[in-house]
């Protein structure tokens, strides 16, 4: 016993037609009779079927002459000339009219017959342009139903909507007491499976009159299958009729619904006995299902064309902010929220530098960096889209219900600059119209049994709660995150020649510094030996009591600390493109002379200066004096308002580094600037009534980078404290 898949089911090759209709095939150059449909003696008086075989239609004349009179037969090989076009006719067989229909698949041409059924009830009062002046989605496809109900009234007619996913939603409904409610129902994929999809594209009006009748055999000389796709009497799968009579039906009608020649829906009807639509009715139901699609996909259209504009608009805002700027992830920092709002995330994570700046709502820095180094082990692409993420990788990355969407794009890979949206997990309940889970079941096909996926017994509501989801990103979210990446390739390209043209000239002022800082400390040599000169005449001279000889001897110490500052300069001026030499330094005298001048520089003698621990660090006398200088300078300066104010100095080995800590108890800094500390010519808000020029941060963080060290803060309301960690000698 064979298994066959829904989807490998082959039936556009059924071999059978529906009572309702009569079929001929000829042969497309030949025209001669290769195939019949059983009941053609129905409306042919023909004594043998046999003698049609490999004869022509114009060779039984008595027979069938309203079809030779017909002037789609008249003309066949002019009708024919394009495959699967279809021309109609109506013709008098006897007593009876009956539809006649001609189109050519492949090497056959098919003459198809149906009687016309009179339709007393149809009532058309609506006019085609109804459609047009509909400014809501919803309303189009009721206004459809309504329509469609005056020409063809089912007991249960359904819009059912294609899903991503491949699954359906009855999304508009009109129903009567004959057949319950499915609106909002879900149907999974395997109910229309695959190729049966794209017969819907081929054929776009399906009717099934009597699920319960027997199907007509089709009588062939042609080898191989009949293709009966275009064919009207098409007969169905018996899977389709057994999934039609478990829904409580036993008729059914169905129009294409596409939208830019994407099979959009379906138009679903279904009745609870047999029941036949005649063939011009079916005509004009497609014809309003065609125009109620144009105007889904107007609609559509205008909106999305005002969400461009709206976007184009938002966009072009954007990207003036950021060239307000002149580094780029400054510029995305200071436009973070808008950022985050234009693909509607609920937050977002701007990662350069080592950096992580955050707006919105966000996982915990530790699980944002799992994401960074999976999104560089797992990801090719710049963009990569993903509303299932913490679903797929929850428990590996130890996300939440915070990060259960995610998009992630790459600024720039190699230097791990990136920008990561976030949505939250959308509490997903579906409504299944039956229980979805596949069933097994045989079924008789060409007198084969065959094991195949059987139709649901029950379509009675089955509800299912799916977790670890978020809202799905839509096209307009994709579109947006685009629009960002795009401004941010220009802005990037506009702020490269900026950078070049300022990279030129901080050349020339190198240059410049090199010459100044040679003549400054060469130049400033002789006033200084003359001051030391003077205060060595004044320190022997002088009244000798201790307080004036330490005076003096501090003035003259300082001075022999301003030309070793001076002569280190211009080694470092000359030097700066050569290996930096580092050296075993000590620091407590250092530290402990810088802390007692800071004292006196920001006139805070009650600040409480508390010097733990010194080691010894490998790095350049001139750059360290420069990093504790400034470090020192402005813990004492920020806390000196302080009622109590106190610094706390102390350093320890760690491994193979030594870490030394400056606690203050001073101003703090505000966690929205923490991003901004090492920039040149920056200064916090809260910073701004003490005196300060915003380099003094930036000049340690190149210097400890130079040197192999780092620098790191931990900062809160009541103080900071900054964490110098230097090579251990």
């Amino acid at each position: 016993m064979n298994f066959v898949e829904c989807h490998e089911e082959p039936i556009h090759i059924p071999g059978y037609i529906q009572s309702f209709g009569y079929l001929i095939g000829i042969d497309a150059e030949s025209h001669s009779i290769t195939f019949f449909g059983k009941n053609i003696t129905d409306i042919f008086p023909v004594e043998n079927t046999e003698q049609l075989f490999g004869k022509k239609i114009s060779d039984f004349p008595e027979l069938f002459q309203p079809v030779l009179n017909s002037d789609i037969y008249i003309f066949v090989d002019k009708h024919t000339r394009r495959e699967n076009e279809t021309y109609f006719d109506k013709i008098l067989i006897g007593e009876k009219q009956y539809h006649f229909s001609v189109f050519r698949t492949q090497n056959n041409i098919f003459l198809e017959f149906e009687a016309v059924i009179a339709n007393p009830h149809k009532h058309i009062t609506n006019k085609y342009d109804n459609f047009y002046i509909i400014d809501n989605a919803q309303e189009i496809w009721e206004q459809l139903l309504s329509s469609l109900e005056r020409i063809v009234n089912y007991d249960r007619m359904m819009i059912y909507k294609f899903m991503m996913d491949g699954s359906g939603k009855v999304i508009a409904e009109r129903t009567n007491e004959n057949l319950e409610s499915y609106l909002g129902l879900h149907y999974p994929e395997s109910d229309i499976p695959r190729q049966a999809r794209e017969m819907y594209k081929k054929k776009r009006k399906r009717i099934f009159s009597d699920v319960y009748s027997e199907p007509v055999p089709l009588l062939s000389r042609v080898e191989g299958d009949i293709d009966l796709t275009f064919a009207s009497s098409r007969a169905m799968s018996p899977i389709h009729g057994q999934y039609i009579k478990n829904s409580g039906a036993a008729s059914s009608f169905s129009i294409s619904i596409l939208i830019d020649d994407v099979l959009w829906g379906l138009v679903t009807c279904q009745n609870s006995v047999a029941k036949h639509i005649d063939l011009e009715d079916r005509v004009q139901a497609g014809i309003f299902t065609a125009l109620a699609s144009n105007a889904y996909s107007s609609f559509k259209s205008k909106k999305e064309l005002e969400y461009r504009l709206n976007l184009n608009e938002r966009a072009a805002h954007l990207k003036y902010e950021l060239l307000k700027h002149n580094m780029l992830f400054e510029s995305l920092i200071e436009n973070k929220s808008e950022l985050r709002d234009l693909p509607e995330a609920d937050g977002l994570v701007i990662v350069s530098d080592g950096n992580l700046i955050t707006d919105g709502v966000v996982p915990e820095k530790a699980v944002i960096e799992k994401i960074i180094k999976w999104a560089h082990e797992n990801t090719e692409d710049n963009l990569y889209i993903n509303r299932s993420f913490l679903k797929k990788h929850g428990n590996y990355l130890g996300l939440n219900e915070n990060s259960a969407g995610i998009i992630i794009y790459f600024v720039e890979r190699s230097k791990n600059e990136m920008l990561i949206w976030f949505r939250k997990e959308f509490d997903e309940h579906i409504q299944w119209a039956g229980n979805p889970e596949k069933k097994i079941g045989v079924f008789l096909q060409n007198g084969e049994e065959k094991n195949i996926i059987s139709p649901r017994t029950s379509f009675e509501v089955f509800t299912q709660n799916i977790k670890g989801n978020s809202k799905r990103w839509s096209s307009r979210n994709i579109i947006a995150v685009q629009a960002i990446r795009d401004i941010i390739l220009e802005t990037s390209h506009k702020q490269y020649n900026a950078i070049k043209e300022l990279n030129d000239q901080l050349k020339k002022v190198n240059e410049e510094l090199d010459s100044f800082s040679y003549t400054i400390s060469h130049d400033l040599g002789t006033p200084l030996t003359v001051m030391k000169l003077n205060a060595q005449m004044l320190l022997s001279n002088f009244e000798k009591t201790e307080k004036n000889k330490n005076k003096l001897n501090s003035i003259i110490e300082e001075i022999d600390n301003m030309a070793d500052m001076m002569r280190d300069v211009l080694q470092l001026s000359r030097a700066k493109h050569s290996e930096l030499q580092l050296d075993t330094i000590q620091t407590r005298n250092m530290i402990h002379r810088i802390s007692e001048n800071a004292k006196v520089t920001f006139d805070s003698p009650a600040t409480e200066i508390i010097i733990g621990d010194c080691p010894d660090v490998l790095g350049d006398k001139t750059m360290l004096h420069q990093v504790f200088l400034n470090i020192i300078n402005n813990a004492v300066k920020y806390s000196s308002q302080n009622d109590f104010p106190k610094i706390e100095i102390e350093g320890k080995e760690n491994g193979e580094t030594i870490i030394y800590t400056i606690k203050d108890n001073g101003i703090g800094i505000p966690d929205e600037e923490k991003h901004k500390m090492f920039k040149i010519f920056n200064r916090m808000d809260n910073a701004k009534k003490f005196k300060g020029n915003g380099i003094g941060l930036s000049i340690v963080h190149r210097i400890m980078k130079r040197i192999g060290g780092n620098v790191e803060y931990e900062s809160h309301k009541d103080g900071t404290t900054f964490i110098l960690t230097f090579k251990k000698p």
